[in-house]
């Protein structure tokens, strides 16, 4: 089982998002900042992939991206927006987004946990 850190200011989507990859099968970790979320990086080493919406207060999903690969070699990075198109060379799911649009970026991409 591989370990999945969700990481959205919003709190409906970050619930919505950790259930839907509970439900294939991930480990969940969740955040609603981009600071907490380095936080839980650099205690938690089981961490593998990171979902992280892009517009959010203070750091943003790119940033936290950047930070966050520095931080953790290995690291994989998906982007989640309702407003961006460019995905900075990363996977990015649009939202709204069903369960089947993350499953098949995480197969193309990531792969399941």
């Amino acid at each position: 089982m591989r370990t999945v850190l969700v990481v959205d200011d919003d709190p409906m989507v970050l619930e919505v998002t950790a259930s839907m990859l509970e439900d294939l099968g991930c480990e969940v970790v969740t955040a609603g900042s981009g600071s907490e979320a380095l936080d839980r990086l650099a205690r938690d080493r089981r961490i593998e992939i990171v979902i992280t919406d892009v517009n959010m207060p203070g750091l943003s999903g790119y940033e936290l991206a950047e930070k966050a690969k520095r931080l953790r070699d290995g690291l994989q990075v998906i982007l989640l927006s309702g407003r961006e198109t460019d995905s900075h060379g990363l996977p990015l799911i649009r939202k709204p987004f069903l369960q089947g649009d993350l499953t098949r970026v995480m197969q193309q991409t990531t792969g399941l946990c």
